[in-house]
């Protein structure tokens, strides 16, 4: 396995792996505990959206998830906004670490007002999007026949990985419209190796790397409850 990027939006792995296996990383974020605002109690809402709308955009606010949360954990956010005003997620009050504090909630007109009480707690990304901490893709590396036209084509495209040349063979990563112009060249140029790119890349409610950590550990804790099904 080699690290190509490792940054707390992102990580990148290239890594020699079959398809089930990163599949079930994949899956296994959704069930990766994740902070997010799951209840709402509205004092005053002047605004033109709904209760139940307001509540849905509030859910998506991307919270700081720490370490040390579990079950337990309640963070309660206060906001009270008088208009003329676009309310932001900033504007939520509370012992909580608001992401992207210039997230638009609503708009408020003047001599309007919006008070309410929020209440975030862990939940997971198979009840419910809201709790889902980031997004993880894979595609093959590719084995490409050599050819001079299709060495031009390899030579002047960026990709995430440096081209190599094995023999007559190319190993490289391709954008789709890239390979569709070398299979024009040769229909039977392109093949799948036998290691994928992996690519995990964080909302901002934890770290990229934390999250494949985690997805890991959630994938080796059903395998062992799979195990003791079975005995």
């Amino acid at each position: 396995m080699k690290t190509i990027e490792n940054t707390p939006e992102r990580i990148i792995l290239k890594m020699e792996a079959n398809e089930s296996l990163v599949n079930a990383i994949r899956r296994s974020i959704l069930e990766i505990p994740t902070l997010a605002i799951e209840e709402i109690e509205v004092f005053k809402n002047d605004s033109a959206l709904y209760d139940e709308i307001l509540a849905h955009r509030l859910g998506l606010v991307a919270l700081k998830t720490e370490k040390g949360m579990n079950e337990k954990t309640k963070i309660d956010f206060k906001l009270e906004k008088k208009g003329p005003c676009t309310v932001y997620a900033e504007d939520l009050k509370g012992p909580g670490d608001i992401i992207y504090g210039k997230t638009p909630i609503t708009i408020i007109n003047e001599n309007h007002k919006l008070e309410l009480v929020a209440t975030a707690t862990l939940g997971l990304g198979i009840d419910h999007a809201k709790y889902i901490s980031g997004l993880c893709y894979y595609r093959h590396i590719l084995e490409v026949k050599s050819s001079p036209e299709i060495d031009k084509i390899i030579q002047n495209t960026k990709s995430i990985i440096k081209p190599e040349k094995k023999g007559s063979t190319w190993i490289c990563d391709l954008p789709e419209a890239i390979v569709d112009d070398i299979l024009e060249i040769n229909k039977n140029a392109v093949s799948d190796s036998s290691e994928i790119i992996l690519f995990i890349e964080s909302f901002g409610q934890m770290s990229a790397r934390d999250i494949l950590t985690k997805a890991s550990k959630a994938l080796e804790k059903n395998l062992e409850e799979f195990e003791k099904q079975i005995k």
